[in-house]
């Protein structure tokens, strides 16, 4: 799979994972409706099956998916509440995505 493509469904995984989460946290922190859990629930379903679609062994996945996942938290920091990522959030996105390359990119032995 090309990694653009890979990267791209990372990108879309970690959207579904944080909104699946954000979403109870909308209802148990601020007073929203608890009619959020549905389409929390659709969206970590929506999360574990991105999750299948990825070519590789499950856990290489997951440990891949861990720096795209934090860039993306970071950036909907900045989207969604409104707080600017600091010079070591963005030092810590560039060490995570560099883990996440070397994973994704490194050599395979039997």
């Amino acid at each position: 799979m090309d990694i653009l493509k890979i990267l791209g469904l990372f990108v879309l995984t970690a959207i579904a994972e944080i909104l699946g989460c954000y979403l109870p946290y909308l209802w148990l922190k601020h007073g929203h409706s608890v009619w959020l859990l549905l389409p929390a629930a659709v969206s970590l379903a929506v999360f574990v099956w991105l999750l299948t679609l990825h070519p590789h062994a499950a856990g290489r996945v997951y440990a891949g998916y861990g720096g795209v996942y934090v860039s993306v938290a970071l950036l909907w920091l900045w989207a969604v509440d409104s707080v600017r990522p600091t010079v070591t959030d963005l030092v810590g996105v560039g060490v995570c995505l560099l883990g996440m390359l070397i994973i994704m990119l490194g050599p395979r032995y039997a």
